[in-house]
């Protein structure tokens, strides 16, 4: 039989793969790797078992390997063996750590807790046993999302969504953008603009998205008008980039005049577009934190020492979506200020919508695995979405009745 491991795939990124096999047990070692940027956490891979027996071949780069095992087939476990965790951003607890797998194409399930397993050293690794699969099993940090469930998103929300191609990435491929309507030059109509994966292995962000769009669209023409980016660092994603200060510059540090990336400066013009055919009220950046987060979801709002206004127009969004939220899923610290130190001194997309375009701008951090002891699912990411959906409705309804009392007095 045929084992191997191959990155070919969708979104694929392992190195360092190695396979051993120690009598019943195959061993398959692997790391993330950080395709050129300056940090770790997306892997993603499958392993094939074929019964065809080929020599033992290994890629020089890097993008498969595989290796003979018994001529009389695969009987026994598989070792799934994370190196390097303590490299992965945010890699300081590796026990919450917890990828997904799915065998022969089926449905996406999280691991359990892996066994860290330090090295003579001092470093660890993380060791999860998983059954053999029949064909391939595919792994991954975290659940991916593409072309194909926003494909689903769009289809399951009874066309609510229209998608549109509003330029090209800088490897040429498509930016889409959903919206449920164009609006008008000079329109009233409440207003969001929202931006997912400007880091590419921030798969949360997008599911919260999903959940948030999937919402709006049971709102139907209640909802306020809404223009998304659900997939904008679509090389990154599709090269299978972790996507966090990536090389040349990183998405959500090229938000300056002029911009550093062409992607943005798609985004700044369709952003103006937006402004100008409606009456734009909030900005949302979905995002995700460092691999072992598990507190909850927070927000990052602006630092009220440096930009106050933007602080006081934006916090009750935060009061909003934060009681909308709830348990057990919203951080008991909700509203954060970051203060770490940027590799970039350009603007981020936050920064740019206030000070260019005077809209106030949250970015929602989704941990990868879990919030407190609840292990997330897909559904679980979709709620999340909902219920800050949910929250920006009733802080619609707010503000519209704020306006109708001072129109009356």
């Amino acid at each position: 039989m045929r084992i191997e491991v191959d990155t070919r795939v969708p979104y694929g990124n392992a190195c360092d793969l190695t396979l051993t096999v120690n009598e019943d047990v195959l061993e398959v070692g692997f790391s993330p790797d950080p395709h050129g940027g300056p940090e770790t956490l997306w892997f993603c891979f499958r392993l094939g078992c074929s019964g065809q027996s080929e020599p033992d071949l290994e890629g020089d780069d890097g993008t498969e390997s595989h290796r003979d095992t018994t001529q009389g087939g695969w009987n026994g476990t598989v070792r799934l063996v994370l190196k390097h965790s303590h490299n992965m951003l945010g890699g300081h607890d590796p026990e919450a750590i917890r990828p997904v797998v799915r065998f022969d194409g089926g449905s996406w399930e999280r691991l359990p807790k892996g066994t860290v397993v330090p090295l003579p050293d001092g470093r660890p690794t993380i060791i999860w046993s998983v059954e053999t699969p029949k064909h391939t099993m595919d792994v991954a940090v975290c659940y991916p999302y593409g072309l194909s469930e926003l494909r689903a998103l769009v289809t399951e929300t009874d066309a609510i969504w229209t998608a549109d191609t509003i330029g090209v990435s800088q490897a040429a491929r498509p930016l889409l953008r959903l919206s449920n309507s164009y609006g008008e030059e000079g329109g009233q109509r409440p207003g969001l603009y929202l931006m997912a994966r400007q880091h590419a292995g921030e798969t949360p962000g997008s599911w919260v998205m999903d959940g948030f769009l999937r919402a709006m669209a049971d709102f139907g023409d209640a909802a306020p008008l809404i223009w998304a980016i659900p997939l904008a660092n679509i090389d990154g994603i599709e090269g299978g980039d972790y996507g966090k200060d990536n090389f040349p510059y990183d998405l959500n540090r090229a938000w300056g005049r002029p911009p550093m990336r062409h992607e943005v400066s798609v985004f700044q013009r369709d952003l103006w577009r937006w402004r100008a055919r409606c009456h734009p009220v909030l900005a949302i950046d979905f995002h995700a934190p460092g691999a072992c987060e598990t507190n909850g979801v927070y927000a990052y709002v602006p630092d009220p020492d440096t930009d106050r206004g933007a602080h006081e127009v934006l916090m009750p969004w935060i009061d909003w979506t934060g009681e909308a939220l709830g348990a057990p899923y919203a951080a008991d610290e909700f509203a954060r200020v970051a203060r770490y130190p940027s590799r970039w001194e350009t603007p981020s997309f936050r920064t740019y919508l206030w000070s260019q375009l005077g809209v106030p701008c949250v970015t929602y951090e989704t941990p990868y695995a879990q919030t407190g002891e609840r292990v997330l699912t897909q559904d679980d990411y979709r709620e999340i979405g909902k219920r800050i959906a949910n929250g920006v409705m009733r802080g619609l309804d707010k503000l519209s009745s704020r306006s109708e009392t001072r129109n009356n007095d």
